[in-house]
């Protein structure tokens, strides 16, 4: 389940600081909280993925500020929620929709329009585009103890690490054991360095990619979100241009895994 949030500012110009995930993430949990507070508490449960995912807060124009920590938004504000739960759909939507008046980094918005979105026919073999950039992280040992260290797509971890995470997910969805067809091809990668929390700092990738493998498995990708923190508004992939014929068939040049 795929929605469109779309919210007008209390003022025609906003601004929209970079780093503001963490102000998504509390919007959400809030509005959870209110309608299902018993789910809201599973949802705070450590280590393990919270199967829903966002993407990045967009405006429908932007303006740049050299050396700001923000940029101007013009027009309406919006972003995209995804969850393959749909208890937590309602609860969120439910949320929103019962208390439509937002807060976001002091900035005063409306909850003008929620839209659910149309899922994709097929997942094998199609190109995706980072809503909100893929997070994957390693352990290693510096100076005697284990640190968390951030994956990128030049390292095979990064791959290994993003498969092994995805079918952690499929059981938690399924309850079964997960299939192992799943192979991606980077096409583009920009790093990014986001501040998730005061202090706390995770570098991400904005990836174009092609996926290949199981469908049911590719689709909790693009449900629940790829890779890691995906409730810290990690993850959320798009598709990038419908394709035709099935996904199996289609030719699977120079993939990796």
């Amino acid at each position: 389940m795929r929605f469109l949030i779309r919210l007008s500012g209390e003022n025609s110009e906003f601004k929209v600081p970079y780093n503001h995930q963490y102000y998504l993430q509390g919007l959400i949990y809030h509005r959870i909280q209110k309608i299902n507070p018993e789910l809201s508490l599973s949802l705070h449960r450590p280590k393990v993925p919270k199967l829903f995912t966002y993407s990045l807060f967009m405006s429908e124009k932007r303006k740049t500020i050299p050396r700001a920590e923000y940029f101007l938004g013009k027009g309406k504000g919006f972003f995209y929620f995804s969850t393959p739960i749909p208890t937590i759909a309602e609860a969120f939507i439910g949320g929103l929709l019962q208390d439509p008046e937002v807060t976001l980094w002091g900035e005063k918005f409306y909850v003008e329009e929620v839209k659910a979105l149309a899922e994709p026919s097929s997942y094998d073999g199609r190109t995706y585009l980072t809503l909100s950039p893929i997070a994957v992280t390693t352990l290693k040992p510096e100076l005697g103890r284990l640190k968390q260290y951030d994956l990128s797509p030049m390292e095979e971890k990064f791959y290994e690490n993003l498969k092994e995470n995805l079918k952690e997910k499929y059981v938690l969805l399924y309850g079964e054991k997960p299939p192992n067809e799943f192979e991606v091809k980077v096409l583009k990668a920009k790093p990014k360095r986001f501040e998730v929390k005061p202090g706390i700092f995770q570098r991400a990738w904005h990836l174009v990619f092609k996926a290949y493998g199981d469908e049911k498995l590719i689709k909790v990708g693009y449900q629940a979100g790829f890779g890691e923190k995906n409730s810290l508004g990690f993850g959320m992939v798009k598709v990038d241009k419908p394709e035709r014929g099935g996904g199996k068939n289609r030719k699977r040049e120079g993939k990796a895994s």
